[in-house]
């Protein structure tokens, strides 16, 4: 049995996975609301007690940079050690990684019907990469070696933000003047659409009609509200967010296919990705992502798809310590 996790700024979600031969079958799930508890320990233990089976190793994908088996959560006030960790919840072993090494960690164990394709180019091979707004705006990378893909993460959702027109600009300006610096994540995330949407109100770009002010006063979630009436069309203000904030994730989706040269495909996954689906079906998400100037060729040979598998980061936890298990000796 293998204890795998996928810990976010919102839910932690814990499953149990039995291996057979190389392959992972998923015995229990359960999901946790993060902020109403003290830390991961605290979940696991609470997790264990409605399962009696022997787990021995733990793998957890968690938002934030994993350095030397130490991570401070990127949204939460969680500092977590792998050692300790292990310690307080009796297991033998526990292997943290980056909520996004995790993500695409499980790309290869899912199934063709886990995923939407935005575009078919012929013959995609090499290098993979893997991008997800949510909470935060995770990337990380696959490196194929010729015979298998191999995860790893990054922080390019922390990279600065760089505008394409005059209306980025005008949205980089104004963000600038309630932050320090303006990382992609401060876009492309659930808190970013707000920043997106409040843009277009205080810029007198689009206007806020008085109902959706006073429905967004009251509302205990106002990205949902925004991308609810977005989606649905009942405000136009709600639609231009939507549709700015799509146009900046498929080109930085392309960014991240240029700088990890992602031949072998460019995945999109994250909890924002179920909730606009149909946008990013469309074509917008796509058109940015292949406006690279004289670079548009090799963009438009890479195929997009979108994971529609929310169980991918909890599968790619279990994949990371089943491998882990292949090479016991290996260092990290």
């Amino acid at each position: 049995m293998i204890l795998a996790g996928d810990i976010g700024g919102t839910n932690t979600r814990l499953a149990l996975f039995r291996t057979d031969a190389g392959h992972l079958h998923l015995q229990h799930e359960q999901i946790y609301s993060s902020r109403k508890h003290a830390g991961l320990a605290e979940i696991i233990q609470l997790f264990r007690k409605d399962s009696h089976d022997a787990i021995h190793q733990a793998a957890f994908g968690i938002a934030g940079p994993v350095l030397h088996g130490r991570v401070s959560a990127s949204n939460l006030p969680w500092v977590i050690e792998e050692a300790s960790l292990a310690s307080e919840c009796g297991l033998d072993k526990v292997f943290l990684i980056n909520d996004l090494e995790a993500h695409a960690s499980g790309v290869d164990d899912l199934e063709p019907s886990d995923f939407i394709s935005l575009n078919s180019p012929a013959g995609a091979e090499g290098n993979a990469a893997l991008i997800a707004a949510g909470t935060g705006l995770g990337e990380a990378g696959l490196y194929d070696d010729g015979n298998r893909r191999h995860a790893f993460p990054c922080e390019g959702g922390h990279s600065d933000f760089a505008p394409r027109n005059q209306l980025e600009i005008g949205l980089l300006q104004y963000l600038l003047n309630k932050f320090e610096r303006v990382s992609y994540e401060r876009i492309l995330s659930g808190p970013g659409l707000k920043n997106v949407y409040d843009f277009l109100r205080d810029s007198g770009t689009e206007e806020e009609p008085p109902w959706l002010r006073d429905e967004l006063s009251q509302a205990s979630d106002a990205t949902a509200t925004i991308s609810q009436h977005g989606m649905s069309g009942t405000a136009a203000i709600c639609v231009r967010a939507l549709d700015v904030f799509v146009t900046i994730y498929g080109a930085e989706a392309g960014n991240l296919a240029l700088k990890l040269m992602a031949t072998g495909g460019v995945f999109v996954s994250g909890g924002i990705a179920s909730h606009i689906l149909s946008k990013l079906t469309g074509p917008e998400f796509l058109q940015a992502f292949v406006a690279k100037g004289r670079l548009q060729p090799v963009l438009e040979k890479i195929p997009v798809k979108i994971i529609t598998n929310d169980r991918v980061g909890l599968i790619g936890a279990a994949r990371y310590a089943l491998n882990r298990q292949a090479r016991p000796s290996a260092t990290r």
